[in-house]
């Protein structure tokens, strides 16, 4: 079928015709978008939801009167009754697995202790935040941390020192795992303590600030602080724990020389005791502390040995074998590393005998497999040949694996 040719200049109106609609078509949409553009309001931001602990709604518990006017003796007696059964209400609903419904309640009863007083309150809030915590309810420590933050304020602004008041907080925030709050509360006690002279206040509360640091690892920061203890504390005891703990942050924080140091002061501690129970544990730690140090500089090595050597004397004299064993088989290893396999050979021999003593038998059939390993590499098959078999007899006896003793025994057999 044949179509009818247009004339061109009717095209050309068509042509302008079309887009003449094309284009109001356009401004029309354009117009209808830029309308609803402005009609249309922002989205606000999201917003945490209000804090239940800040809800003024009254509450039934309350006494009609003016929430302004301080409750009766009697008044609050009656209302920490009320108080301590919402309490068992909601740990009875957590237990039912009525999560949301124990924190509704608890929250009531959070919102009310503020009347019976601020320690009070605190108290709660760190018995509700520990439960907080151990399930994982971030919403609710958030509100707890905010609600102590704001009690914080408030003693501040009225200058008052309450150290009762600021312990607890710090002892809640500890709950909530806010440690740099908890810090800054007990920082205050600190100061409060010095200011009086109060040395058993300033040691306690050290004390406590070295534990916060150590619970969050920040380890230069609690022994700063176990520093200061130590020019602080008198008592022997005392004396002992803060060097021993030292020494433990020393050793997590990689700092071997340091720990030695804190180390030997405590060993002056106990050789004026003739504690050689403890001083031998200590100096296999300061032997321990110079091996690593020797990785580094040969020449500490040395330092090892001699701990060693004096851990193994003292566990000896005083009869305790196992750790004597344990600082022979350290010299042992230093021994063989340093090629010294004839010093191995015979530390090894002693150490027979201290795990003879300890009647361990496990350790004995260890000491039998390590002087058979010795021999061999001495070339020594014969008396490799007999200890082997001695550690597989006691293997045996044990019921241990015996693969490792009969294949050493057969492979000596096929060199003779």
């Amino acid at each position: 079928m044949l179509f009818p040719m247009l004339h061109p200049k009717k095209m050309i109106n068509i042509q302008r015709l079309t887009i003449l609609i094309t284009t109001s078509i356009t401004i029309c949409l354009l117009g209808t978008s830029l309308t609803l553009a402005k009609e249309k309001k922002p989205l606000p931001p999201k917003k945490f939801p209000p804090s239940p602990l800040e809800i003024t709604v009254p509450d039934p518990l309350l006494p009609q009167t003016n929430n302004q006017q301080p409750l009766s003796p009697q008044q609050k007696r009656s209302l920490e009754a009320a108080l301590d059964k919402l309490n068992q209400e909601a740990a009875a609903k957590l237990q039912a697995g009525d999560t949301d419904g124990a924190f509704s309640t608890w929250n009531r009863e959070l919102r009310l202790r503020r009347y019976l007083g601020v320690l009070s309150e605190i108290q709660a809030l760190q018995r509700v935040g520990a439960v907080a915590y151990t399930r994982n309810n971030r919403l609710q420590i958030r509100y707890i941390t905010q609600r102590l933050q704001e009690i914080q304020k408030q003693v501040q602004s009225q200058n008052t020192e309450d150290l009762k008041i600021l312990q607890a907080l710090g002892e809640a925030y500890q709950e909530v795992r806010s440690p740099s709050l908890a810090l800054e509360a007990y920082n205050q006690v600190l100061m409060i303590f010095r200011r009086n002279s109060d040395v058993t206040g300033e040691v306690d509360t050290l004390k406590t600030i070295a534990k916060v640091h150590l619970d969050w690892f920040d380890y230069p920061a609690a022994a700063a602080t176990y520093e200061q203890l130590i020019n602080l504390v008198s008592n022997n005891n005392d004396i002992e724990q803060s060097l021993k703990d030292l020494a433990y942050i020393y050793d997590r924080s990689k700092q071997p020389r340091k720990a030695i140091d804190a180390r030997q002061k405590l060993s002056l501690l106990y050789r004026q005791r003739n504690d050689n129970a403890k001083l031998s544990a200590l100096k296999l730690s300061i032997g321990s502390d110079y091996e690593t140090l020797a990785k580094e500089n040969p020449n500490f090595i040395d330092e090892a040995f001699t701990n060693y050597q004096e851990a193994y004397t003292m566990a000896w004299d005083i009869q305790q074998y196992v750790r004597a064993a344990e600082a022979l088989q350290k010299l042992i290893s230093l021994y063989v590393a340093e090629g010294q396999m004839e010093e191995a050979l015979q530390t090894s021999q002693i150490l027979l005998q201290a795990e003879e003593r300890a009647a361990n038998f496990y350790g004995m059939m260890n000491a039998y497999e390590q002087m058979g390993k010795i021999h061999l590499q001495r070339q020594e098959n014969q008396s490799a040949l007999a200890a082997f078999q001695k550690g597989l007899e006691l293997a045996q006896q044990l019921g241990y694996e015996t693969d490792e003793f009969t294949q050493q025994i057969e492979k000596i057999s096929g060199r003779s």
